[in-house]
């Protein structure tokens, strides 16, 4: 039994590193290694104790942890600079396709305010979007987290997404 444990901890020690390198790589500043952003995570979930109610809930809440730690960083560094410092981001994962090559960076300020935006207009959306991009997870595993059918995960997927590009590309209107 303890071998299933161990092995189990590893295996999601080891997808919450990925999905931390995964991070790291995007942000153009580097305030931050993998390793620390997922030890700092889990440090947070350890510290708040909620309860999972599975591998996939506990992964998501890990993942929104490394979003809000980089998006506290991005915030620390943006205030000890005179005119901000924004961290730039690459949204890949089929997030946000975008028409054109400029509208594929952004800084993670910025996704965090347009994410705030959405959460007030659709949380389930902006749940969505926590779960497939920062989560990583799969339409299906996305589905079984929320609740919900893979079929309105896809609906509420391309319209989040159409939302967030439209919010950073500064575009006015929902």
């Amino acid at each position: 039994m303890t071998d299933n444990v161990d092995g189990l901890v590893a295996d999601v020690y080891l997808e919450l590193r990925r999905l931390a390198e995964r991070y790291v790589r995007r942000e153009q500043a580097k305030s931050v290694q993998a390793t620390e952003l997922v030890h700092e995570a889990y440090l947070r979930l350890a510290h708040d104790q909620p309860r999972f109610q599975n591998r996939a809930h506990f992964i998501a809440l890990a993942a929104i942890s490394m979003r809000r730690l980089l998006v506290e960083r991005a915030r620390a560094r943006g205030a000890s600079k005179r005119f901000g410092g924004q961290v730039q981001v690459t949204l890949d994962d089929g997030l946000l396709a975008a028409e054109n090559a400029a509208a594929s960076a952004i800084d993670v300020i910025a996704l965090d305010r347009a994410l705030t935006k959405l959460a007030a207009v659709d949380a389930e959306q902006a749940r969505i979007v926590e779960l497939r991009f920062f989560g990583g997870l799969s339409v299906e595993e996305t589905a079984d987290a929320l609740s919900i059918s893979p079929a309105t995960v896809k609906r509420h997927w391309a319209i989040a997404k159409a939302y967030l590009l439209r919010e950073l590309q500064g575009t006015d209107g929902v």
